[in-house]
């Protein structure tokens, strides 16, 4: 779908750019309906604030399990409060500039991931997480925080029914149209620079419905070109309001604020799938005999019970309490019960077995926290490499129109404010080093298979050990450790070092001890006690001394940013 060029774009193609697209979606809507219905009821489209949802959820096997899963990827792609945020030299860098700039690297990246540790980051993407599980597809926006706030970062996880995208040629969601109702103060406070459109409404044109005050629709575009991406915000037509569309702010991005990413996507399509889509069946059947099995259960709590019509029993006048008197006329039967025609136990094996299903499609029954005793090393090398590979094609993809969307506009919006140089990922010089535990499983792979050559030269005898090179290989072993560089010592210090060690004796060559080197390879391994719950994805309380990063930014680039960023933007 064509967005219009940058040339032509206006307030009334923005608007017909929604409306195609969004008459685009409207097949998916339905469907997403369903999936909220039955897996997330309080992110449904007719969900306000508190208001009464799961009315129509019998079984909670399926929210159950997406809680779950959603709250694995959080633990395992970017677990709050740890480190997943790593740059490193790329590969035409050479040896002696990569010691250079590898340190330099390392403290962009630790700035990079304590505005993230300090923003609101973690809440917001685990909703998103939630959308992600569900219905296949979510947004996220990153916006730039005023001066003065603890992070440079506000994040913002945008529902699926709010927003529209457009895709490229090559099947990215580079374009995206969000719409949002506000009121006239909301309108004040987001774009302060529409005060002709503000103050044109006047205080007694705003009227009232009840206690809530009238909202206008704003749709907030964001479009990509050939110098990036460009925003506007037009307000829509309002009765007694506004008579026609109004431009309310526009600008430039280097980098797009909202970042799009999906599960899986079949061929054709737009939006992505979810394995709640795929399990769908089984939870609506699920929730179906649920509801019959309670409806059995009242049957045989309170009974259902049969009289003769003899005229003198009155079904009418009958209250079934302790101590009742029931007339009955003579030979009559009186009240009779009803047997129930329902099998309890059938239901039961069905219900199981739907749950055991559901489960297997949400991936409970493989992510899930370890219930039983504790885990050898052994299991747990099997369960990450299982993760691993679950979740193989899926962490590409959120790799790709995630992760590495989410640190370039993180790195754009702190080159903006002066607090990073001009680094910019190409893959050559310089590109992304995932430290996510998911990540790092892929290296403690490699480490096995180290290991299963050492091994092979410990059979061979002590002459095999010739051929090591120990300072690489300790290098090798720190790399995919994720130790960081400024920790080890460079080429020449390591090469120092060694003539010192040989020329005090100390230093004779002896064969690794493979038992031990093993057993704390092993030991790197990620235990799955540690998945993070969805009542923990909220991070702790703010130091108050970290402030001081901020007031030296503030001693440095005097002036106030606007509260919303996207006025006049221009990176």
């Amino acid at each position: 779908m064509a967005s219009p060029p940058f040339d032509t774009l206006t307030p009334e193609g923005v608007i017909q750019s929604y409306q195609r697209a969004k008459d685009s979606r409207r097949m998916w809507e339905s469907h997403w309906n369903d999936c909220y219905d039955f897996a997330l009821p309080l992110r449904a489209e007719t969900t306000q604030g508190g208001m009464k949802t799961g009315d129509k959820l019998f079984d909670g096997t399926a929210p159950d399990a997406v809680d779950q899963l959603a709250a694995s990827l959080l633990s395992n792609l970017t677990p709050p409060w740890a480190r997943w945020v790593g740059l490193m030299p790329g590969v035409d860098v050479s040896e002696e500039d990569r010691e250079l700039l590898a340190p330099r690297l390392e403290k962009a990246a630790a700035l990079l991931q304590s505005h993230f540790d300090r923003s609101n980051f973690a809440v917001e993407i685990h909703q998103c997480f939630l959308d992600l599980v569900t219905v296949g597809t979510a947004c996220l926006m990153l916006e730039e925080s005023p001066l003065g706030e603890s992070s440079a970062f506000r994040f913002t996880a945008v529902p699926m029914f709010d927003v529209v995208f457009e895709s490229d040629a090559g099947g990215r969601l580079e374009g995206t149209l969000r719409r949002i109702e506000l009121t006239r103060r909301e309108l004040k406070q987001r774009y302060p620079d529409a005060t002709y459109v503000t103050e044109g409404m006047g205080e007694d044109s705003v009227s009232v419905q009840g206690s809530e005050e009238t909202r206008i629709g704003v749709i907030e575009a964001v479009l990509p070109d050939d110098k990036g991406y460009r925003y506007m915000a037009v307000a829509e037509v309002a009765p007694g309001l506004l008579n026609e569309t109004e431009v309310l702010s526009e600008g430039r991005f280097e980098k797009s604020p909202f970042i799009n990413f999906r599960w899986l996507k079949a061929p054709g399509e737009i939006y992505g799938r979810s394995p709640v889509m795929k399990a769908l069946p089984d939870i609506k059947t699920a929730n179906k005999v649920v509801e019959l099995i309670l409806k059995n259960a009242s049957i045989a709590v309170t009974g259902i019970w049969q009289a003769e019509d003899d005229g003198v029993l009155n079904p009418a006048n009958i209250k079934l309490v302790p101590g009742a008197v029931i007339p009955k006329a003579m030979g009559s039967q009186g009240l009779t019960p009803l047997s129930a025609p329902g099998r309890f136990d059938i239901s039961g094996l069905v219900l199981e077995h739907l749950r055991t299903r559901i489960r297997a499609s949400l991936l409970a029954d493989k992510l899930g926290q370890v219930a039983g005793p504790k885990m050898t090393a052994t299991e747990i090398m099997e369960r990450s490499s299982d993760m691993a590979r679950i979740l193989g094609a899926t962490y590409g993809r959120l790799q790709t129109e995630l992760l590495t969307p989410l640190i370039d506009r993180g790195l754009s919006i702190l080159r903006r404010r002066g607090e990073l140089p001009a680094i910019l990922i190409d893959g050559r010089t310089v590109d992304i080093d995932y430290k996510s535990p998911l990540a790092r499983r892929q290296g403690q792979e490699d480490v096995g298979t180290a290991m299963g050559w050492f091994q092979a030269l410990d059979v061979l005898g002590p002459e095999a050990y010739s051929i090591i090179n120990a300072p690489r290989a300790a290098r090798w072993l720190a790399k995919q450790f994720s130790v960081p560089e400024e920790l080890l010592l460079n080429e020449e210090e390591a090469e120092i070092r060694m003539v010192e060690s040989r020329t005090s004796g100390s230093g004779r060559s002896k064969a690794p001890d493979l038992a031990k080197l093993q057993q704390a390879l092993l030991q790197q391994a990620p235990s799955e006690r540690a998945a993070i719950q969805p009542s923990q994805a909220t991070p702790p309380l703010m130091n108050p001394d970290r402030r001081k990063i901020t007031a030296s930014h503030l001693d440095k680039k005097p002036g106030g940013q606007p509260l919303n960023p996207f006025i006049g933007a221009k990176e």
